[in-house]
């Protein structure tokens, strides 16, 4: 449980460093060093998972396995997972306040929940419509301010459909990941799936010129980028032993922490306004998060 609500703030305290270092670095780019930390975070425990992987299986268990296949299914899961959805999430901070954009992407267990219903690998149940019903209306709530100053201001929804896209992006990575985690060993399919996002971002960001942008950063944007990395590293760790030790339920519920770090921290940090529509759009979206979460029998979780 420790381990889950350690997961929930740091996603939280994440999106309000982003927000902070994009008004000196490009969001690919970000998008780039903050996995290639994070990556580096993961390959001892990726080592290690890998050789008692090889020490505990036998040689049938392995042969005749599509590995090409694989490797790419993981290789473009990890492209989606780790770069386009952080791309997309950038993107959107440059335009949105870290609450209301935690706020939104607060929807990402829910879309994932709504989206394996789809496909058939959940049964939607009342009480989960009740709870997707309550996360929207929250969000809604969030989003009232913007909605009344669009008329006057004139400007795009270009950083909501962004935040909206990278949660997107992660529920059906979420869903399609499940078959590679039941073959593989779960550590190193990340290790893999972020390393190559990084491969990916690295020649995309070529486009903002990373390499020059890079080694004119200052010092307290290194500062800012290396607690995102190691963060973000040390979070997925978390949420995977948290994953491995308690069921997945009482685990997402504690993701209602990231929009209340990021509105605190948002408030202390950036001097972003704490107001009373935040507020309740973050009570909204946990009491939803909480009901979609808490009455799926085990077996479906």
């Amino acid at each position: 449980m420790l381990a889950a609500a350690a997961t929930g703030v740091q996603v939280g305290a994440a999106i309000v460093a982003s927000r902070f270092v994009l008004a000196e670095i490009a969001p690919l780019t970000l998008a780039m060093l903050r996995y290639a930390i994070g990556f580096l975070c993961l390959l001892p425990f990726t080592w290690s998972a890998l050789r008692r992987g090889a020490a505990g299986s036998r040689r049938s268990d392995w042969v005749g396995r599509s590995w090409t296949h694989d490797l790419l299914a993981m290789a473009a899961l990890g492209v989606g997972q780790f770069g386009l959805l952080i791309a997309l999430l950038n993107y959107g901070l440059q335009h949105v306040g870290s609450a209301q954009a935690a706020v939104i992407f607060s929807l990402f267990p829910l879309l994932t929940l709504l989206l394996a219903a789809a496909l058939g690998r959940e049964k939607p149940t009342p009480v989960l419509l009740l709870g997707v019903l309550l996360s929207v209306a929250g969000v809604a709530l969030s989003l009232r301010p913007r909605l009344e100053l669009a008329g006057a201001s004139g400007g795009g929804w270009w950083g909501e459909l962004a935040v909206v896209a990278a949660a997107c992006t992660g529920a059906l990575c979420s869903v399609l990941y499940r078959p590679y985690l039941q073959r593989y060993p779960t550590v190193p399919v990340s290790a893999f799936a972020m390393l190559a996002s990084v491969a990916v971002l690295a020649l995309m960001a070529l486009t903002e010129a990373w390499p020059a942008r890079v080694g004119a950063l200052s010092t307290q944007a290194w500062a800012v980028v290396g607690f995102i990395g190691l963060s973000s590293g040390l979070g997925y760790f978390l949420w995977l032993y948290a994953l491995k030790h308690e069921s997945p339920t009482r685990v997402t519920v504690f993701l209602a922490l990231n929009p209340v770090t990021a509105a605190l921290l948002g408030a202390w940090l950036l001097h972003e306004p704490l107001t009373a529509s935040a507020g309740g759009a973050t009570a909204l979206v946990a009491a939803g998060l909480w009901l979609a979460t808490r009455t799926a029998p085990p077996r479906q979780r």
